[in-house]
Parts: structure tokens; sequence; C-alpha cells
């Protein structure tokens, strides 16, 4: 979850950082559970939204390119979303369909637990 620091009271040793509304406090000694964060992958941001969406979309990362994974990127935006890059990463992510099929064994491990469960 992406945070902003609110308030740090040096007295009391404290940080307190808005979560989405909510406001955490953490103690000096409990400052290592956050992490800075100047940039947030696409994979890390599913899920939330922001003010402005930056999206960079270059050829060096071409295996990456995706409609789907752009099409996520974009909709984290609230009000603004600019995509930075050139001609030809922005052509191919336009073009680029890859709805793989994902082989997690996830059918099999089913079978398998409900066999261990069962007897």
């Amino acid at each position: 979850m992406i945070g902003v620091i609110a308030a740090i009271d040096t007295e009391e040793q404290e940080v307190t950082v808005q979560f989405e509304g909510r406001s955490v406090t953490y103690d000096y000694a409990d400052i290592n559970e956050l992490a800075l964060a100047f940039a947030v992958t696409i994979h890390k941001a599913q899920g939330s939204e922001y003010p402005v969406v930056i999206l960079p979309v270059f050829m060096q990362h071409y295996l990456m390119l995706s409609r789907n994974l752009i099409y996520t990127g974009l909709t984290r935006a609230k009000r603004l979303a600019i995509v930075v890059g050139t001609t030809k990463a922005i052509g191919l992510v336009v073009r680029q369909v890859k709805d793989q099929q994902r082989y997690t064994y996830l059918q099999e491990r089913l079978r398998l637990m409900t066999l261990a469960t069962t007897g």
C-alpha cells in the first residue's frame, strides 16, 4: 500500500503516514517497516489509484510490453495519464496482446490437496 508521510514528531520519535485517508503512526524503532517509493511498478500499483500516472514505454523492455499491461497502468490514473516513449514502442504495445497460458499447476495442486485431506 502506498502512503504519504504526514508528520514527523522528533520529541515522541514517531512518524505518521496517511494511507488512503487512514493515519498510521510508527515509532522510530519500527520505521524499517516503511520503504521509500519514488516510482511504483504497474504490478505493485494494481488495485490502487493515483491522481497522476506517468507511464514510460520504451523498447529496452520490449519483452514486457503488452496491451494488457499498459491498460492496467493507464487505468490507475484518476485525473491524468501521461505516456512517455518512442512511437515504435507505443505502436508495439497497441498491437501486442499477450494472453498467454500460465503454468501454475494450480489444478494439480488442488487435486493433490483434496486427495491428501480425503485419504
